[in-house]
């Protein structure tokens, strides 16, 4: 088998879980991301993901996070239920940040906003550094053969 397939229609990715779920939240909680003594974003306006089986993910906008900290690097992810990420380096952390700039229409709201991975770089919330509990981070499904970038717009799009 080279792809997923639901009737005609190929689905990128893998077929969805009918039990996966994704909230996203507005909050006015204070979330502060540093490098060492850099402070890379800062906001009172994040907004967090909530994913079945994943640790909360905060999204921040861009206006509140340093561009200048946020290295762009090369390969990007495809979640069949976000859509197509790319990552950040900041500093000597690798992927430390990403952000989907056109989030499926379902996720919307985070289109263009910035997550963190709090094992690469100091998240605190409230005063709090957040951390990955064990069996919370994302795990890989693997790479869909013959997929291509122009399917992985395209899917999700009405």
């Amino acid at each position: 088998m080279d792809a997923f397939y639901e009737e005609d229609e190929r689905i990128v990715g893998h077929a969805a879980d009918s039990y996966h779920r994704i909230d996203i939240r507005r909050t006015s909680r204070h979330l502060v991301v540093r490098s060492g003594d850099r402070v890379v974003a800062d906001t009172t306006r994040p907004l967090v993901l909530y994913e079945s089986g994943f640790a909360p993910r905060w999204y921040v906008p861009r206006e509140d996070v340093d561009a200048s900290a946020l290295t762009p690097v090369e390969g990007r992810t495809f979640c069949p239920y976000k859509g197509l990420a790319g990552y950040y380096d900041i500093a000597g952390a690798r992927r430390a940040a990403w952000s989907y700039d056109d989030a499926y229409a379902e996720v919307r709201r985070i289109s263009g906003l910035v997550s963190f991975e709090p094992d690469a770089v100091e998240v605190h919330l409230d005063g709090v550094r957040q951390s990955l509990e064990p069996g919370r981070n994302v795990v890989s499904h693997g790479v869909d053969r013959n997929l291509t970038l122009d399917e992985t717009t395209a899917a999700g799009q009405p």
